[in-house]
């Protein structure tokens, strides 16, 4: 498919396959421990984006709160998507320890940063606009 037959940027095509996926993620601190500044949420987005690139997909949107963040990620269907979060939880975590880690030792402990399990919310099509304004409308932290 050709992109002037397109207009809608979202559908991308691979060798075999036409797609529009689009996931709603939301990671959680362990125990719900608000050690997020928004310096460090900053960085966290940079190293999410990162992660997105080496798996061939998009952060289309990045929010979070002291201890959340919400991700909107538009991804091809090669990926499986629990790979994808192993691997944004995982890198985010060991960049964020190293980086900041007296701020983060105050909080958390264990080696952990996130919590075990998450949110995952597949959306596209009209609810993707309300997704989109739900996560950009997600309050920073004043720190």
């Amino acid at each position: 498919m050709s992109p002037r037959w397109n207009p809608n940027p979202d559908i991308r095509t691979g060798r075999h396959v036409v797609y529009n996926l689009h996931v709603h993620l939301v990671f959680v601190t362990k125990y719900r421990r608000k050690a997020f500044t928004d310096e460090m949420l900053t960085r966290c987005e940079e190293v999410m984006r990162e992660v997105c690139t080496d798996f061939e997909s998009e952060l289309k949107q990045f929010n979070g709160e002291q201890d959340h963040v919400h991700l909107l990620v538009h991804y091809p269907p090669k990926v499986q998507l629990s790979k994808l979060v192993n691997s944004l939880k995982g890198v985010s975590s060991r960049r964020l320890r190293q980086e900041y880690d007296s701020h983060v030792r105050r909080y958390l402990w264990g080696g952990h940063f996130w919590s075990g399990s998450y949110f995952a919310g597949s959306c596209g099509g009209a609810p993707l606009t309300a997704v989109r304004q739900y996560i950009e409308n997600q309050q920073r932290p004043t720190s």
